[in-house]
C-alpha cells in the first residue's frame, strides 16, 4: 500500500508502509502520483490529509465517498472520481466513526462550493490511481472551517495527531 498526502508533516505519523509527498494542489498532486504509480506499481493508495469543512466539527473523520474536483466542474472535464470499493470497505471496517461524504477539491483555500470538506489534492490523487488502475480511498481529519480567516485557530497539531492515529487503524 502507498500512503500520499501534500505534506511531510501529514505523513508524520505514518509507519509499516510507503509513502509519497504529492505536493500541494491538484496539478502537483496528479502529476506526482502518477509517476510514482508508475514507477512503484502499488496495489492500493490511501490518500490522506488535513481539510477545511462546513458544518463539521474539527477533529471529525472523512472518508470520502468521491472526490470532486469543483475547480474545472462542466461538460467538458471529468470531475468525479470514486474510491475503489475494496479500499473504502476497509478504510470504513478500521474507522467505523468515519463521516462518509464527497470531497471536494480546489487549488484555493474555499474554493469550493458543492462539497462540506474541501481539500486541495484528493481527486487528482484518486483520478490519477483510477487511469492507472489502482484503488483508492481519501482520508482526511477536519482541521478548521472552510471561512475561518485566522490560521491561528486551525487545529493543524491535533488534526494531524489525529490523521496519524486513523492511517495506523486503516493499516493495521
Amino acid at each position: 500500500m502507498l500512503v500520499v498526502a501534500a505534506t511531510e508533516r501529514e505523513l508524520e505519523h505514518v509507519t509499516g508502509a510507503e509513502t509519497l509527498v504529492c505536493g500541494v494542489g491538484p496539478v502537483e498532486a496528479g502529476i506526482r502520483t502518477a509517476r510514482a504509480l508508475a514507477e512503484r506499481a502499488p496495489e492500493a493508495v490511501l490518500h490522506v490529509g488535513i481539510a477545511g469543512a462546513r458544518g463539521l466539527e474539527p477533529l471529525t473523520l472523512v472518508l470520502g465517498s468521491e472526490a470532486r474536483y469543483e475547480d474545472a466542474d462542466g461538460p467538458l472535464v471529468a470531475a468525479h472520481a470514486f474510491p475503489g470499493a475494496a479500499m473504502f470497505d476497509r478504510a470504513h471496517r478500521a474507522l467505523p466513526e468515519a463521516v462518509v461524504l464527497p470531497i471536494g477539491t480546489s487549488a484555493r483555500v474555499g474554493g469550493t462550493r458543492a462539497c462540506e470538506v474541501e481539500a486541495m489534492e484528493g481527486f487528482a490523487v484518486l483520478y490519477a490511481c483510477a487511469l492507472a488502475g489502482v484503488p483508492a480511498v481519501e482520508l482526511r481529519v477536519v482541521s478548521n472551517a472552510v471561512d475561518e480567516p485566522d490560521r491561528a485557530k486551525w487545529r493543524f497539531d491535533e488534526a494531524f495527531a489525529a490523521l496519524g492515529g486513523a492511517v495506523a487503524r486503516v493499516l493495521a
